[in-house]
């Protein structure tokens, strides 16, 4: 029988054209290795919860240009600290217990690479964070 670990790795996308080299720091490894194919994993959940957080701040961000849209999305990841450590519990969640303890010893840099993917990953999607209409 498979462990939690065999699982989570299992279930992870392969991102084609991901390089690993031996002259990449820890951090870049982890980014590539473990970060982007959860963050891949997590996509349709990361832009679920961000249409939550929309509609928990009245809409506001329907109402915006598009570069507008693109500050809102990045002042609520790097800067609304609740929604920030929601992400990340939705990221970490996804660890093996090996990749948890190579994040503990460097989380501060590792959850700015974590917020960056997942913050260019909402603006990539940024289109369907639009309204949804209600089909008859």
């Amino acid at each position: 029988m498979k462990n939690r670990d065999e699982y989570l790795v299992a279930l992870r996308p392969e991102i084609p054209g991901m390089l690993i080299h031996e002259k990449m720091s820890s951090e870049e490894r982890f980014q590539n290795q473990t970060l982007r194919p959860i963050v891949k994993l997590q996509n349709d959940l990361l832009i679920e919860v961000f249409r939550n957080y929309i509609r928990k701040h009245k809409n506001v961000f329907h109402g915006l240009t598009a570069p507008k849209r693109i500050d809102y999305i990045e002042n609520a990841v790097n800067r609304d600290q609740k929604f920030r450590n929601s992400l990340k519990g939705i990221i970490i969640g996804q660890f093996t217990l090996a990749e948890y303890e190579t994040y503990i010893q460097n989380s501060s840099a590792l959850n700015k690479r974590m917020m960056n993917l997942v913050r260019e990953r909402l603006i990539s999607n940024i289109q369907l964070l639009e309204r949804r209409t209600v089909e008859l």
